[in-house]
């Protein structure tokens, strides 16, 4: 992988994570595109997810101090709540990650009719937000789980997990700022779980080693970094002002030239 291919890949990875036109969708299109090996992909992956993760944290980092400076207190209080409610949407994705991962590996092979028809999925479940923005409410146990179980959904590639997660919580009449909210910071544990699990298995496969340098993966790190927190910020705003149909339109767009292209 050449510093180009890092920076263009990284760039890709830090907006699509937080806008809602899938992550991984984009990032198979852009394997393919630019021909990136396999065993480059792994330990890139890693990379690059720990930057989303750490730009999440950068743009939330008010609100995580104040969560664990309540969790500190060790008496039952709002954050407790919340981190409770978090870490039940986390349910879904845990047991689909652990029962079914050689399944969900067999999707991750550039078949672009594939990832091509979940972003049209993508573009549908954000197309039916138009019709309802949202209501007054939070975040309760049920919408967490929910909302969880749209996250799950979302490991296909093409699926945008944020598009899932908002989208699902603004049907669930869950307000539009509490919602965006609660997406990007259930998605922390899990990222950085995965990046774990993609270490492991980079350092269990010797013949990966030495293929990609430390350079390339700064850049692909400082790309994802950087367009991971504008992405996040950006977003936010979108999701308060209820722009997401133009996001449906793009993916999709998107949708079709990927299901196109494999016949071309």
């Amino acid at each position: 992988m050449t510093w180009i291919e890092a920076l263009v890949l990284g760039l890709v990875q830090g907006l699509t994570e937080f806008l809602p036109v899938s992550s991984s969708g984009h990032l198979e299109i852009g394997n393919v595109l630019l021909g990136v090996s396999g065993s480059d992909n792994l330990l890139f992956a890693v990379i690059v997810h720990a930057a989303t993760a750490l730009s999440t944290v950068l743009v939330f980092r008010k609100d995580l101090a104040a969560i664990f400076r309540d969790l500190l207190t060790f008496r039952w209080n709002e954050s407790y709540d919340y981190t409770i409610k978090i870490l039940v949407s986390m349910v879904p994705v845990g047991i689909a990650g652990i029962f079914f991962e050689e399944e969900i590996e067999g999707f991750f092979s550039g078949n672009m009719i594939l990832v091509g028809s979940m972003l049209v999925i993508t573009a549908s479940l954000l197309f039916f937000t138009n019709f309802r923005q949202g209501g007054e409410s939070a975040v309760d146990y049920l919408k967490a789980i929910i909302i969880g179980c749209a996250q799950a959904f979302a490991i296909m590639p093409g699926i945008s997990r944020s598009g899932a997660t908002i989208a699902t919580g603004l049907l669930l009449g869950v307000e539009r700022s509490k919602a965006a909210r609660f997406s990007f910071l259930m998605v922390l544990l899990p990222i950085l779980g995965a990046s774990l699990l993609k270490l492991k298995d980079y350092m269990e496969s010797p013949a990966s080693e030495g293929q990609i340098s430390a350079g390339v993966l700064a850049v692909g790190f400082l790309a994802s970094l950087i367009s991971g927190f504008l992405a996040c910020k950006w977003m936010i705003n979108i999701v308060k002002r209820g722009k997401l149909l133009y996001f449906a339109i793009y993916c999709l767009i998107v949708g079709i030239i990927a299901i196109s292209s494999n016949f071309l």
